[in-house]
């Protein structure tokens, strides 16, 4: 019976039954900043900080099972430059959004790495580069909204040979759903963790679907997680 429960999970998560390799995971979260989460923050979303402990339970499946995790992160330049066109009068006119430097910009504290004091470092992430901050955690900088544009991202998957990404995060309009996109059109099987995702609705999660995305609850995603890699979910924090 439990081979027939993993196997289940296995489908239920990649779509076709096939082998699954548990070291081809990987977890994205999307814009989870203090900015974007906090109820007095200049960009809050609503419906986000409610989200966290999901998302953190996501997150410390993935730590305990070894598997990469990469935050994708927005940094906003005071003059608007780097910013999508539709923001670039506000932030130029002086609405401090995610501003490089600023503790607005800072991960949130419950998804931040374990033993805290990680600090985004604004100038390497603005040049491109990837910020280790933890054995198998990452931090990149996306100047649009989906993380796979003019980003390392697709390349630090393949190098670690990721071929399934889950996807959490702020919110699902703009980044989250963008992502879901990109990484299809990279052919990465992709997971949308549906209540660890803010601003998310049922018309979003069918397209995502449509395109062969796969729709799991965090219980489920932690699950599947423990019938790939032989860790047990309650060992989990939160599990």
């Amino acid at each position: 019976m439990a081979a027939e429960a993993a196997t289940g999970n296995e489908r239920r998560a990649t779509g076709d039954g096939g082998p699954v390799d548990p070291n081809r995971w990987a977890l994205l979260t999307i814009d989870v900043q203090n900015d974007f989460v906090r109820a007095d923050g200049p960009g809050t979303i609503a419906g986000t900080e409610a989200l966290l402990p999901a998302m953190a339970r996501a997150a410390a499946g993935f730590r305990t099972a070894g598997l990469p995790v990469f935050h994708l992160v927005r940094l906003y330049l005071p003059d608007g430059s780097n910013a999508e066109r539709c923001r670039r009068a506000s932030i130029a006119a002086g609405l401090r959004l995610v501003c490089p430097g600023s503790d607005g910009s800072q991960l949130h504290p419950t998804l931040a790495p374990p033993g805290g004091g990680v600090r985004l470092d604004e100038r390497a992430l603005l040049a491109g580069a990837t910020q280790r901050v933890g054995p198998r955690e990452w931090v990149l900088f996306k100047p649009r909204w989906g993380g796979f544009y003019a980003t390392r991202l697709a390349d630090e998957l393949r190098a670690l040979g990721v071929g399934t990404v889950a996807v959490v995060g702020a919110n699902f309009p703009n980044c989250p759903r963008t992502t879901v996109y990109e990484a299809s059109e990279r052919d990465f099987d992709v997971v949308v963790v549906a209540d660890a995702i803010s601003r998310i609705y049922p018309r979003g999660l069918a397209e995502c679907r449509d395109i062969g995305a796969r729709v799991l609850d965090t219980g489920e995603l932690l699950e599947a997680l423990a019938a790939l890699t032989g860790t047990a979910a309650t060992a989990w924090p939160g599990g």
